[in-house]
């Protein structure tokens, strides 16, 4: 017990993954060998700087160097953020590994404010130091150009519409990301307002990004029910197994044969235990105000992929394209789980005074103000890539939003803000009089 106290003090590792840390043929990885891995990192610094033979580095050009020195440098802060930075709330596979997405995260963020600085052809052209390929203009795809489902005049493939959007990138990208957010996001009515919104914002922006003008069967049914749909439903049965799993962990050297070991193996990569994610958006306005959030912020870093894809010239199968993706998976997962805390902890302390809400819950604390250190990182790399979008997007949009988008949204942004008032002030009354 005082071994598994100290562990939960240092915060390393919880009590679900106790049994791994005592585990001989595990406790190797969760014991503090910082000196080692400094000098470790000092040699390879050694080697790669040719530090005790500056003679042979002084023929390489200065490009080449600032290149090796930039890399070396988010190395070096790497290894910090994996030996000496604060864990994150989840320890599967290891701590060492969130703390290394924090780290990244850490990374981008500082690269996307030096690019915010920079002019829109200098930022362009320095993407080609990313990927070679990059810093070319490239010719915007139209969806909804020919929307004819059959086409007569082709005898050599009359579905070829159908057949061209059916074969895109962008339908496996939409399986596959609906199905990572159906595992973070855990309920399925705010996963469709989320699907459902995302096409709202590609109507919305069509007349600015040609890549979002697509046809109404394109929008409709290939995206919303077919790989929204899809991605949601392997997401929601990915959660169900998750969520009725029972999580018995025993360590590895205790398992009775070798197909025991390695499936044990396996599953460390697995979560450590199933948390329920309960959202509750019709709990209350300030509930309904904090899940809105997170539709929002979720919709803007969507958003963000096609204007920072367009206004830096990244063509859609570019791997920098797929690396954002990949980095912002993994932050995204220990942000949800960070906001969903904060939410919950928000549940139980909700307000200074005794307020009953519809669902019958009475609370009577003072509210948690303090979101997570991985939350509030991904909330500055939205909102930085949002600048980036709306300074180096200046001038590329020649048309205006049509005053029919402007005065629909305009009238929801109005209905939501009465509805708000409407609920708080039904509230108020309904406590006032049950405190009489």
């Amino acid at each position: 017990m005082r071994r598994k106290d100290i562990v939960q003090e240092n915060g390393d590792v919880s009590s679900s993954g106790i049994d791994d840390e005592l585990d001989p043929w595990t406790a190797w990885a969760y014991k503090p060998r910082t000196i080692t891995l400094l000098l470790v990192g000092v040699c390879f610094l050694i080697w790669a700087s040719e530090a005790l033979n500056p003679s042979s580095s002084s023929s390489s050009d200065n490009v080449s160097s600032f290149k090796r020195g930039i890399w070396a440098m988010i190395a070096v802060f790497l290894s910090y953020c994996l030996v000496q930075a604060p864990s994150t709330v989840l320890i599967r596979p290891h701590p060492a590994i969130w703390r290394l997405v924090r780290g990244m995260a850490v990374v981008y963020l500082v690269a996307l404010t030096f690019l915010l600085f920079q002019k829109r052809d200098d930022a362009r052209q320095f993407m080609k130091y990313l990927h070679p390929d990059l810093g070319v203009e490239l010719p915007e795809r139209s969806y909804g150009a020919d929307c004819r489902v059959y086409v007569p005049e082709d005898p050599r493939n009359r579905f070829k519409n159908v057949y061209a959007t059916v074969f895109d990138e962008f339908v496996l990208a939409h399986i596959l990301g609906w199905w990572g957010k159906a595992i973070m996001i855990r309920n399925l009515p705010l996963l469709w307002v989320l699907s459902i919104g995302f096409e709202a914002m590609e109507l919305t922006f069509r007349h600015m990004l040609p890549n979002f003008n697509e046809c109404w069967w394109d929008s409709i049914i290939l995206d919303i029910f077919i790989c929204n749909g899809f991605g949601i439903w392997a997401g929601m049965h990915t959660v169900r197994y998750f969520d009725g799993k029972t999580y018995e962990w025993v360590g590895i050297s205790r398992q009775p044969n070798v197909i025991s070991k390695v499936k044990r193996t396996l599953g460390q990569f697995t979560p450590a235990c199933w948390d329920k994610d309960e959202w509750h958006l019709l709990l209350g306005p300030r509930r309904f105000i904090q899940v809105l959030c997170l539709c929002i912020v979720f919709l803007t870093v969507e958003l963000n992929t096609f204007f920072l894809k367009f206004c830096l010239w990244i063509p859609p199968r570019n791997p920098v394209i797929i690396y954002r993706l990949i980095l912002w998976w993994f932050i995204a997962i220990p942000t949800i789980r960070e906001y969903n805390s904060y939410l919950q902890d928000s549940l139980k302390n909700l307000a200074a005074l005794p307020i009953k809400l519809s669902t019958g819950f009475v609370f009577s604390s003072k509210p948690v103000k303090k979101i997570g250190a991985i939350c509030w990182l991904s909330l500055a790399i939205c909102i930085v890539e949002l600048l980036i979008c709306v300074k180096f997007g200046h001038g590329l949009y020649p048309k205006p939003m049509p005053v029919w988008l402007v005065f629909s949204w305009t009238s929801i942004g109005v209905g939501i803000l009465i509805f708000l008032m409407a609920w708080s002030r039904h509230l108020h009354q309904t406590s006032s009089k049950k405190s009489r």
